[in-house]
């Protein structure tokens, strides 16, 4: 895998890009729908390619491993032939869905032990088993296994957390380099860089991740629970730290107002279930807005979904019609929502990269990140 950087906001830190995959390229930067079971919810790989600008997809190791399996998957050639996505994929290590567990899990020097919650059976991640599981699901981009500490934790927790998730980081990558691919093309591994909102912490554990020379870089422990302010500043420290020649990857992010602010603090990879899980629950991201869907205002509404977007089913169908398939229970409102939400926050990645290519965006940024984040 090979990133090129075409270009650096003169007034940002906003970076333009192409990421090079065995399974194609990607421009920068470029939010990632999550299809945590190999599937985005609601919305079908078809749609994804011919109504929105997915190119790359995001798995979860943790789910994956679970069910189907990692016979079933070897057996299907990888997660690419299981799911049949022709595009990169990305695989999440299973470190956050671990940390979620809380009362299922306990960690060790060794490993996270934790029982599942599908059949509450008892299963083991070591540092090493996460890189061969990932050899399996066959992901153009692997995650090392670390922990992710809450966002509000004391020193001493994210001190001792960190020191573990270094300890571990350094066997990820001596299995990593001790095997090799399954499927014929080369998988690149990425460090994860924690610290909670400490910055010493986050320096250490930045320049600890640099040793190991990797194709690009995540920033995992953000919008865990602490403020948006303490998130933008950890962001702003690791920007002049991290290789400028790697991308970087911002983990579990966010709203389309963050997307835009990490943006600027030379982020360029994204990836966050919100768009399709409160797409179910009956919100719409807009140029306009955000749209709580089952409002009674919007039951005479008869305007296009989103009047400045392309996706078809945002021209075909009102705010006035999918309002009733909400409260009416039909799935098909979540189906056109998801598919609008993940359309939307493709499109606004689109536009943020022709802003920095015409040298706009941090004029453009002013006006658009409160408009983004105003209900409507």
């Amino acid at each position: 895998m090979r990133f090129e950087l075409l270009k650096q906001d003169a007034a940002t830190h906003a970076r333009l890009g192409v990421l090079h995959t065995p399974h194609g390229e990607v421009a920068t930067p470029r939010f990632m729908p999550v299809g945590t079971l190999g599937g985005v919810k609601g919305v079908l790989h078809e749609s994804l390619r011919t109504q929105t600008d997915a190119r790359i997809l995001l798995g979860n190791t943790y789910h994956l491993y679970l069910r189907p399996g990692l016979s079933t998957l070897r057996a299907a050639g990888g997660l690419h032939g299981f799911c049949g996505w022709e595009g990169p994929l990305l695989t999440d290590s299973g470190g956050f869905q671990v940390f979620s567990l809380a009362g299922q899990r306990k960690l060790s020097e060794f490993g996270a032990r934790f029982r599942s919650h599908i059949d509450g059976a008892p299963h083991l991640f070591t540092p090493e088993r996460v890189v061969n599981i990932q050899r399996v699901i066959g992901a153009d981009i692997m995650m090392v296994l670390d922990e992710c500490p809450p966002g509000d934790c004391e020193r001493k927790y994210a001190q001792a957390s960190l020191a573990l998730t270094l300890r571990w980081l350094a066997r990820c990558f001596a299995q990593y380099r001790r095997t090799q691919g399954l499927y014929g093309y080369e998988q690149a591994l990425f460090p994860i860089v924690q610290g909670a909102a400490y910055l010493d912490l986050r320096t250490q554990s930045a320049e600890a991740c640099m040793r190991y020379d990797a194709a690009g870089y995540a920033i995992g422990g953000l919008a865990v629970g602490e403020p948006t302010e303490v998130m933008y500043a950890v962001l702003e420290h690791l920007n002049p730290i991290l290789p400028k020649e790697r991308p970087r990857y911002l983990m579990g992010v966010g709203t389309p107002a963050n997307l835009v602010e990490a943006v600027a603090r030379g982020v360029d990879m994204f990836d966050c279930v919100m768009p399709t899980r409160n797409a179910r629950n009956g919100m719409l991201f807009t140029w306009d807005g955000i749209i709580n869907i089952r409002n009674w205002k919007w039951r005479n509404d008869f305007t296009p979904l989103d009047a400045h977007s392309a996706l078809e089913c945002d021209r075909r169908y009102t705010r006035a019609y999918l309002r009733h398939l909400f409260v009416s229970g039909e799935m098909l409102g979540a189906q056109i929502d998801s598919l609008h939400n993940v359309g939307f926050y493709l499109s606004l990645m689109a536009e943020v990269r022709a802003q920095i290519a015409a040298g706009t965006f941090a004029a453009w940024r002013k006006r658009i990140v409160p408009q983004l984040e105003q209900r409507l």
